[in-house]
């Protein structure tokens, strides 16, 4: 996706799940149970970022350093990061995969869902990596949604519903093409986005991420007009929401929203 497409899509498309407005249609007959066929997860454990360490330390994040890259805490995921070759072509930085913790499994291992690299681990090894302390501004408070991007919301809703065990909740008719399917990993929300421009034959692919923060008001005068917009009405009645600014150079669409307040989320 061109840099001008990022603002596009994340402005209406990542805010909401909207289950509040009721059951949406399964996706093409399929149940809305989870799968029989895969083990219910209870956690998204981590992101893997190519992204520059430092963009993210300008950003408040405090990063620790190994052989292996860096990784930091923050809104109660791990964060990997992996310097990209080239930080100015957008094709080699962005969310290159996700990890899951599984509560049945001892050992661990890497799939595809979908063109996704996923990997599952035993919950034990994921519980112990989010209890650190995070490492992120103060005002985080938690994750609130994952975009995936997808040409066909039938074909990685399927996938997320047969090999993650995660049931879709609801589909949105967008329109002009764009449909959003939402399924749900314990606080976080995995939304999908269909786009026709995107070409038929692509995987899906991990694209963006919302923070819910404490003080929306407060991180935007924290973070400076330079590094994000200003806030505006999210899609959930009640709720606001701020984009911040590709040239922060955080190597992924990123916004902060106020949380949830609805009872049984």
């Amino acid at each position: 996706m061109k840099p001008a497409q990022w603002a596009v899509a994340l402005g209406p498309y990542v805010e909401e799940d909207q289950e509040a407005q009721g059951t949406a249609p399964s996706v093409e007959g399929q149940p809305r149970q989870a799968s029989q066929h895969g083990s219910r997860l209870s956690l998204l454990a981590s992101l893997r970022l190519s992204a520059p360490a430092t963009a993210w330390e300008r950003f408040g994040f405090t990063a620790t350093r190994s052989d292996a890259g860096c990784s930091f805490f923050a809104g109660g995921l791990r964060f990997e990061l992996i310097e990209p070759a080239q930080p100015s072509d957008h094709s080699s930085v962005g969310i290159m995969g996700w990890e899951f913790s599984d509560p049945d499994r001892h050992d661990s291992r890497t799939i595809e869902v979908d063109g996704i690299s996923t990997t599952l681990v035993g919950a034990a090894k994921s519980d112990a990596e989010v209890s650190n302390t995070d490492g992120g501004p103060s005002w985080i408070v938690g994750v609130d949604h994952v975009v995936v991007m997808t040409p066909s919301l039938d074909r990685t809703c399927g996938a997320i519903t047969e090999q993650l065990g995660l049931p879709l909740k609801r589909i949105r008719e967008v329109g002009g093409g764009v449909r959003q399917g939402f399924h749900r990993v314990g606080p976080v929300i995995v939304e999908v986005v269909e786009r026709p421009d995107i070409d038929a034959g692509a995987p899906a692919r991990l694209w963006g991420l919302v923070f819910n923060v404490s003080d929306l008001d407060w991180a935007v005068a924290d973070l400076g007009p330079d590094v994000i917009g200003e806030p505006r009405d999210a899609v959930q009645k009640g709720r606001r929401i701020a984009t911040i600014r590709t040239e922060a150079g955080l190597g992924i669409p990123l916004a902060l929203m106020t949380p949830d307040i609805r009872p049984n989320r």
